[in-house]
């Protein structure tokens, strides 16, 4: 090394050698000093300037904010005039709200008061009181006599009631309206006692004492209290316009004068002994400073680093216990991180441990260890909250924001049980399903409203802030840890019944219905008797689909059964009508019906899968009646008619579509359709779309361009000129006049 760190440290001690002769060169200036008393006058002046512009700044600015207000806000105004006094009086209450922002904003203010000259009121903070019983109508009377505009008045005392204890103060009267209003007027009241403790912190009463008296050599205030105070001392005085007041102000100068004299030569004698003192004081720190240093360059050094970068020989004792140091934190830092995650993953283990029923290893010591529940704790259940649409979830969400939101859930969770009073612990038990154990010490063993109130705020909570839909099964209360596992497979029942109780849901196992079986027999009989409608081509089998699934809903039957019922349907149909014709057989054909497999799986409400049902169903009708058509014309236009009614908003609908779906031709089509409704098929259509536009015109905020797609016009300039020719306005004058209050009428 070139330069060990013992001599950097001596160089660095060197700021202080200088340090004490600047201190020699400023004891100087102190000797040098004892020639500016004359200054003092000056300086006096100055400080007793200061304050008195500090004053008239002060008073400047609140007159200023005041005069604003007034000239601003209107509810003033509104005072003055009465309107304040109508109706349900809340203007009358925002001006004095706006009164107490006022004094709120100047804390110099005491009090506000505002005289209405057209009933001879007064508005307080506390309300409106009569000239008459005013307690401060004295002043009032006297400053609505005076024909001029005046600044501050003198000192005075001031009761806004007469119950109120007196205060001293400076008033500003101002008619209003500005600036020579005639109305009413305003008086702005100054508490003598802020103004006091504001010319307080600006003083010094050590070093200099202060006095005001107003233009009659009355003394109004004494800076600190300070009555000690000869005439002759006074070294400034300074008038103030604004209050007429005079601001006497001195130096305490005679002890202080002399004081610092004697200070003058003993600090010589300091600053030499301190030169002295210090030059050795820099060579024994910096020896006793440097033998912590090298011991650790010892230990550092007998370590050994194998690394080319720590060269000893180049690099400083600083830079080798810097790089020691990072080492060290490093593999700290790598040890922790190991340490918490095998932690999470020991702590989530006993979690499925516990859901299991499996004792495993030592559970009471890991029990111990983690403590998720304190020792008073002794009911428990198992909350279990599935997400529905997992693939949807993964599928707009990257890896890293499912994670977080997954992490918000588990927290929120447990926050949420700390807020009901319940002890919480939670953890994702597989991809889409969240646990949660809550513990108790004995509110759960009776009331079960709390679980049902906890899972409902977590199931509204999560879906209002994150959009997310959650089905929740609530396990019954069980004693003792050990028994979790069967609140855990009650809750994991309950889940079990999502489609026919709903996607946001909260079931209590115990409120599931009592029914080991199926009832086979009705739904089988159901089952028969739609086949049946539908292979006569009887509208009625639409009735039956959705008798089916009120059944569903009403029986609360399981998922599982419910797709196991729909699956038989599907079968039923395939004997009784797959060998029909080659497009029956091509629906019915395995990649076609294990596509409709796969989308009721995919639906997570019952809704959902009736929907999807109903137009499987229909397509299959659709293609049923084509190839019966000779034998009933009437129930293939009335499918059409249907089909038209359910498809109007697609661009591509036309006879030639229709001719497609129906396996007919366009001539033939187009003719049915004129036969059975005698209206062409153009019209019927466009007038299907117009009632769908009038309703959209009136009830949403879409624009034209959305409206046009949804309605299935390639652009809002056709769709446009269509409404205009049916309707007879266009789509804006229609929506202005719908949008009316009484337009309906």
């Amino acid at each position: 090394m070139k330069r060990n760190w013992s001599s950097r440290m001596m160089f660095s001690y060197f700021p202080i050698f200088l340090l004490t002769v600047s201190i020699l060169i400023f004891l100087s200036f102190l000797i040098v000093g004892e020639l500016s008393r004359s200054e003092t006058d000056k300086a006096n002046r100055i400080s007793t300037g200061y304050v008195v512009d500090s004053l008239q700044n002060a008073l400047s600015d609140v007159e200023l904010s005041v005069l604003q207000e007034m000239e601003t806000n209107h509810d003033y105004g509104d005072f003055l005039n009465g309107l304040s006094d109508e109706g349900d009086r809340t203007r009358l209450y925002n001006s004095v709200k706006d009164m107490s922002a006022v004094l709120y904003r100047n804390q110099l203010i005491d009090s506000i008061y505002i005289y209405r000259k057209w009933d001879d009121k007064v508005l307080t903070l506390s309300g409106l009181v009569d000239r008459e019983v005013f307690a401060d109508r004295e002043y009032l009377n006297q400053a609505l006599t005076e024909s001029g505009e005046r600044n501050w008045s003198d000192v005075r005392t001031l009761r806004i009631f007469s119950s109120d204890q007196p205060v001293r103060v400076i008033s500003m009267p101002k008619k209003l309206p500005l600036p020579f209003g005639a109305e009413g007027m305003i008086v702005v009241n100054l508490s003598m006692y802020r103004l006091e403790q504001m010319i307080d912190s600006m003083t010094n009463s050590q070093v200099s004492f202060m006095r005001v008296v107003d233009g009659q050599g009355q003394l109004i205030y004494t800076a600190h209290g300070d009555n000690n105070m000869q005439e002759g001392s006074v070294l400034t005085r300074i008038y103030s316009d604004n209050t007429g007041w005079t601001f006497e102000s001195g130096i305490r100068a005679g002890e202080l004068f002399a004081w610092m004299s004697v200070v003058s030569y003993v600090w010589i004698i300091i600053g030499i002994l301190t030169v002295v003192l210090g030059t050795l004081y820099i060579l024994y720190i910096t020896r006793k400073n440097y033998r912590p240093i090298q011991a650790m360059m010892n230990r550092i050094q007998a370590l050994q680093f194998r690394e080319e970068s720590l060269d000893s020989k180049s690099r400083s004792e600083l830079v080798l216990i810097d790089q020691a140091l990072e080492t060290l934190i490093n593999q700290t830092v790598s040890y922790q991180e190991q340490y918490d995650e095998n932690l999470l993953v020991q702590r989530r283990q006993l979690f499925l441990d516990l859901m299991e029923g499996e004792r495993g290893d030592s559970p009471d010591g890991k029990l111990e260890r983690f403590k998720p529940f304190t020792e008073e704790a002794e009911a428990y259940a198992f909350i279990a909250a599935e997400m529905n649409q997992y693939d949807g979830f993964r599928r707009k969400y990257p890896a890293k924001e499912q994670n977080m939101l997954k992490l918000t859930l588990m927290n929120l969770f447990q926050e949420l049980a700390a807020e009901e009073g319940l002890q919480g612990w939670a953890e994702w038990v597989s991809g889409n399903r969240i646990g949660l154990i809550v513990g108790s010490a004995d509110s759960l063993k009776d009331d079960k409203i709390t679980l049902r109130k906890l899972a409902e705020r977590y199931l509204r909570w999560v879906s209002d802030n994150l959009g997310l839909s959650l089905a929740i099964g609530v396990g019954p209360v069980v004693t003792g840890l050990e028994a979790i596992s069967d609140s855990c497979k009650a809750a994991e029942t309950a889940l079990q019944h999502k489609l026919s109780l709903g996607k946001d849901m909260v079931v209590l196992s115990d409120s599931l219905p009592d029914r080991s079986t199926l009832h086979s027999y009705k739904y089988l009989q159901m089952l028969s008797e739609f086949v049946r409608e539908f292979r006569i081509a009887d509208e009625n089998w639409r009735k039956r689909v959705d008798e089916l699934f009120v059944w569903f809903s009403g029986d609360q039957i399981r998922d599982e059964e419910i797709r196991m019922l729909l699956h038989m349907l599907i079968q039923m149909l395939d004997r009784e009508l797959g060998q029909l014709s080659d497009s029956l057989r091509r629906i019915f054909g395995g990649p076609s019906l294990q596509g409709y497999y796969s989308e009721i799986e995919a639906q997570a409400t019952l809704e959902q899968v009736h929907s999807v049902m109903l137009k499987w169903l229909a397509e299959i009708y659709r293609i049923y009646v084509s190839v019966n058509e000779s034998k009933s014309y009437r129930a293939m236009i009335s499918e059409m008619k249907v089909y038209i009614e359910e498809n109007f908003d697609n661009p591509d609908l036309s006879l030639k579509h229709l001719s497609d779906r129906f396996q007919i031709s366009g001539k033939y089509a187009s003719h049915l359709f004129k036969e059975e409704f005698d209206m062409k098929f153009v019209d019927f259509l466009t007038q299907l779309r117009m009632q769908r536009a009038e309703y959209l015109l009136a009830t949403t905020s879409d624009n034209l361009q959305d409206i046009a797609l949804k309605l299935g016009y390639t652009s809002s300039i056709t769709f446009g000129r269509v409404f205009k020719r049916v309707v007879g306005v266009t789509p804006g004058d229609y929506r202005k006049h719908r949008m009316k209050p009484g337009a309906e009428d």
